[in-house]
């Protein structure tokens, strides 16, 4: 892919992310009665693109180390082992997703 390209593509990918954050924001804040400026809603969406983007990259080297190209359950895993809750949110969700393959 060239830089003009990824450019584009990080442009959609935040404008997307801005879109999503913004409706979960809206519908939050209607049930708070509450309101939030564009600014807030902005400032949320840089902050979870780096969050999604060191994710990424801790995914990346996860797999990159155990020798593979994919990203798999393992490296998520590996990824959330010292967040308690999500950890556990997560097996639960593996495990579901097992007994419904058997």
């Amino acid at each position: 892919m060239e830089p003009n390209e990824e450019v584009g593509l990080e442009e959609r990918l935040k404008s997307a992310l801005w879109l999503s954050i913004g409706k979960i924001v809206d519908e939050e804040t209607i049930k708070l009665g509450i309101n939030a400026t564009p600014q807030f809603i902005g400032a949320l969406t840089e902050m979870v693109w780096a969050q999604v983007e060191t994710v990424s990259q801790d995914l990346e080297s996860f797999a990159k180390h155990a020798g593979r190209s994919t990203i798999n359950v393992a490296d998520v895993m590996l990824l959330a082992r010292r967040n308690e809750g999500l950890e556990s949110i997560l097996r639960a969700f593996v495990d579901r997703q097992r007994e419904e393959e058997s």
